[in-house]
C-alpha cells in the first residue's frame, strides 16, 4: 500500500528544492577594428533553465541589463549603445508584459573610440536573472577589458555566484535535481501509460491490432516489422503533442499556471469532469468526422497507412486516455518545458510496448486475461482517484487564499468518503449503471478492495489530529483546521505546553498545533522575542501550498529530539511567501527587486526578504541566525533526513552558544 501512495504523492507534488543558485558567469573579450576603435564584447554563460533579461525592458518589469564603463581619465569615447543579440519575446505571465530575455548564452558589444595610451578599460554589469520559478536579485559584477596588441584576448571575470552573501553552494546541484525530476516524470508517465492500457479503449485493441498484422503481412517478419512500425508511430503522436503543449504555452507560463490560484481551481473542476466520465456519466470523445477522416488514410496502407492506424487508436481511446493525458500534462509541465514531451514519452511507450512485443510473440496472445468487466472496473478506479486529487488542487486554492473552507477535517473527510465509495464499489456493493452483473469477486480485485479499505481506516483517525505520515504532503496542514488537536478536543489554557518558558503566549505570536511549538508569523516581533529571552532564531521560509513543508513539518520536526529543540532551544518565525492577505496601507512599500513595483502582501514582503538576504525563493527554507541576523551555520532547505536535519539544529545552537556576542 505504501508504494501505491507513493505515486499517487508523486501525482500531485511539485516537487522543488531549495538552494542558491549561481546561474551567470561572464567572459571578456576586446577585438581591434581599427588603429583607434575596439569592441569590448561581454559574454555571459547561462544555466539551463535560467533567464538573464535584455537591456530594454518596460517600466514596471525586472531589472534590466546594465553595462557601466569607467572612464576617468578620458582615456576613450563610447560609439553608440551598447549591442545586443536578438534573443527571446515573450508575453511574460509573472510581470504581465512582453519582456526580451536570453537563454543558454548572450553576447553584448561597445564600440569606443581610444583617444589616449591605455592598457584596459574597467567597468561593470548589472543583472537580474531569473528561472521559471524564482528569481535573483539585482547583481553587479565587474568587467575588465585588456586592450593589447592581440586582436583578441579573452579573460575571465566574476560571475553571480561571488556576490552572494551567505552561501558557496555549488551551481552543479541544479542540473542533477533537473535530471532527477524528469526521470520521476518518465516514470509516473510510464506508470500512467499502463493504466490507461488496462482500461476497455485499449486493452482489447491489442489482440484485434496485432492479428491483423500478421494476417496481413507476407510473413511473420513483416508483421513484427509493422508492428514496430506501429508502435513507434504511436510514440511519435504523444510526443508531438507534448511537444506543441511546450510550444504553445512555453516553461515561464506552463510553471505560472501550476502555483496560480485560479489554474488549481480550474483543474479542480476539469478533474471532476474527468472523474465523472470514468465513472460512466458521460463519454468524452472527439468528434466523429476525425475518426472517420482517419480510418479513411488508414486503408491507404504502407508506413503512412499504419501512421494512421496509430493516430485512429490515440482518436478512439480518448475517453480513457484523454483524463490521464491531461493530468499528466499539467503536472509534467510543472517541472520544465521538456517536462510534457519526456511525459509524452513515457505514457506512449507503455502504450506501444506491448503491440510490438505480442507482434514478436504471437503465441503470448492466449496468455492475455479476456476482456471483460474487469478492464470498466479499472476505469472506475481511476475515476475515484481522479475525484480525490480533484481536491487537492481545490485545496491549493483554499490554502492560498487562507478562505478555511476545505480544512483538513473536510479534506481528510471527503477522502474518507471518495475511498470508502471505491471499497465499497471493488466488494461489488456499489453498482455503476453500466457495470455487468458481479455473480463473484476475483482475487485481485478482493484485494485490492482491501487495501482501499484499510488505506480508508487509515485516515479516519486523521480527524483526531493523527498525523498520517503516509499522506502528510497531501491534506493541509494540522493547525489549518476547525479543531487543531482533533475533532471534539477543545484545549483549556497552556497547560500541555511542554515547553520550558512559555507560560504566557507573547504578543505576535501562536502555538503551532498540534505539538504547541512556539511560533511568530511576523520576522521582526519574532526577533525582538529572542533578544529579550536570549535565544537564537530559526526562520522557516514556508508556503500554505508548500507540499516539502507539510512533510518537514509532520515527519521530521514530530520527531522527540528535533521537537524538543524547536519548542525550548530557539525562537521559530515562520513566513508564509504565498501569504495573500494585504499589508496595512503604512507597511506597502516599493520594491526592491521590481523598481516602481509596490509590495501589496504580506507573502510578498517576506518572499523579497528571503530572496534579497538568501539569493532564494523556494520552500521550505531554514535559516538559524543570531540577534544580529547573522548566520550560525549554512542554511539547508528540504532535509527529510531526521538526524541530518537534527544535526544541523545541533550545530546551529552550539555555534550561538560559543559566539563571545552571547
Amino acid at each position: 500500500m505504501k508504494s501505491l501512495l507513493s505515486l499517487i504523492i508523486l501525482l500531485v507534488n511539485a516537487v522543488t528544492y531549495s538552494q542558491i543558485y549561481e546561474p551567470v558567469k561572464w567572459t571578456t573579450t576586446v577585438e581591434k577594428v581599427s588603429d583607434t576603435e575596439y569592441k569590448l564584447i561581454s559574454k555571459a554563460s547561462i544555466q539551463n533553465g535560467w533567464h538573464l533579461y535584455s537591456q530594454n525592458v518596460p517600466e514596471d518589469g525586472p531589472i534590466p541589463t546594465t553595462f557601466t564603463y569607467n572612464n576617468a581619465e578620458a582615456s576613450f569615447t563610447l560609439v553608440g549603445d551598447t549591442k545586443e543579440e536578438e534573443g527571446h519575446t515573450v508575453n511574460d505571465p509573472v510581470f504581465e508584459m512582453e519582456i526580451t530575455f536570453f537563454e543558454k548564452t548572450a553576447t553584448f558589444e561597445q564600440l569606443i573610440e581610444v583617444t589616449r595610451d591605455v592598457s584596459a578599460v574597467k567597468g561593470f554589469v548589472e543583472f537580474m536573472v531569473c528561472d521559471d520559478t524564482r528569481c535573483l536579485p539585482p547583481t553587479e559584477v565587474d568587467l575588465v577589458f585588456n586592450i593589447l596588441d592581440k586582436s583578441k584576448q579573452v579573460n575571465v571575470v566574476a560571475d553571480a555566484s561571488e556576490i552572494k552573501p551567505n552561501s558557496d553552494s555549488e551551481s552543479s546541484s541544479k542540473p542533477k535535481k533537473s535530471e532527477e525530476g524528469l526521470w520521476t516524470i518518465f516514470f509516473i508517465a510510464f506508470f500512467s501509460g499502463f493504466l490507461a492500457l488496462l482500461t476497455p479503449c485499449v486493452f482489447p485493441m491489442i489482440p484485434m491490432t496485432v492479428s491483423f498484422f500478421i494476417k496481413q503481412s507476407k510473413n511473420k517478419s513483416t508483421g513484427i516489422k509493422n508492428a514496430i512500425i506501429y508502435g513507434v508511430s504511436i510514440i511519435i503522436i504523444y510526443v508531438v503533442l507534448g511537444t506543441l503543449v511546450s510550444l504553445v504555452f512555453g516553461p515561464d507560463a506552463l510553471n505560472a499556471f501550476s502555483t496560480n490560484v485560479w489554474f488549481n481551481v480550474a483543474f479542480f473542476l476539469l478533474l471532476l469532469v474527468f472523474g465523472a466520465s470514468f465513472l460512466g456519466a458521460f463519454e468524452l470523445v472527439l468528434p466523429y468526422s476525425w475518426a472517420s477522416k482517419v480510418d479513411k488514410q488508414a486503408d491507404r496502407g504502407g508506413l503512412m497507412g499504419i501512421f494512421f492506424m496509430a493516430l485512429a487508436l490515440a482518436i478512439v481511446s480518448f475517453s480513457c486516455t484523454g483524463p490521464i493525458v491531461g493530468t499528466l500534462l499539467v503536472k509534467a509541465a510543472g517541472g520544465s518545458q521538456v517536462g510534457p514531451i519526456v511525459g509524452m514519452l513515457g505514457f506512449s511507450l507503455a502504450i506501444a510496448l506491448p503491440f510490438a512485443l505480442f507482434a514478436a510473440f504471437p503465441g503470448w496472445l492466449n496468455s492475455l486475461p479476456k476482456s471483460g468487466g474487469w478492464l470498466n472496473t479499472v476505469k472506475v478506479v481511476l475515476g475515484f482517484l481522479e475525484l480525490a486529487l480533484a481536491f487537492k488542487f481545490l485545496s491549493n486554492a483554499d490554502l492560498v487564499l487562507q478562505l478555511h473552507w476545505l480544512e483538513r477535517e473536510v479534506f481528510i473527510a471527503v477522502w474518507i468518503a471518495i475511498f470508502g465509495a471505491l471499497a465499497f464499489y471493488l466488494f461489488g456493493k456499489i453498482q455503476l449503471p453500466h457495470d455487468s452483473p458481479i455473480t463473484h469477486i476475483s482475487v485481485g480485485r478482493l484485494s485490492l478492495g482491501l487495501v482501499v479499505l484499510s488505506f480508508t481506516i487509515y485516515m479516519i483517525p486523521g480527524l483526531w489530529g493523527a498525523p498520517l505520515n503516509l499522506i502528510s504532503a497531501l491534506p493541509p496542514p494540522q493547525h489549518y483546521s476547525e479543531s487543531p488537536y482533533g475533532v471534539g478536543y477543545t484545549q483549556l489554557g497552556f497547560g500541555n505546553v511542554t515547553s520550558e518558558n512559555h507560560d504566557k503566549v507573547p504578543e505576535g505570536a501562536h502555538l503551532m498545533p498540534p505539538h504547541n511549538i512556539l511560533a511568530f508569523n511576523d520576522y521582526y516581533k519574532g526577533l525582538a522575542y529572542a533578544k529579550k529571552v536570549g535565544k537564537p532564531i530559526m526562520i522557516d521560509f514556508t508556503g500554505h501550498a508548500c507540499v516539502n513543508c507539510r512533510k518537514m513539518e509532520q515527519n521530521v520536526w514530530v520527531k522527540p529530539k528535533v521537537l524538543d529543540i524547536l519548542k525550548n532551544d530557539v525562537v521559530l518565525i515562520s513566513l508564509y511567501v504565498d501569504d495573500k492577505r494585504k499589508l496595512e496601507d503604512d507597511e506597502v512599500v516599493n520594491s526592491k527587486l521590481k523598481p516602481g513595483k509596490k509590495l501589496k502582501y504580506i507573502g510578498q514582503k517576506w518572499s523579497e526578504l528571503q530572496t534579497i538576504n538568501y539569493k532564494t525563493n523556494s520552500q521550505p527554507f531554514y535559516v538559524l541566525m543570531n540577534h544580529n541576523e547573522e548566520n550560525l551555520i549554512e542554511p539547508v532547505a528540504y532535509t527529510p533526513d531526521v538526524d541530518d536535519y537534527y544535526n544541523w539544529l545541533e550545530q546551529g545552537i552550539k555555534n550561538y552558544k560559543s559566539s563571545p556576542a552571547n
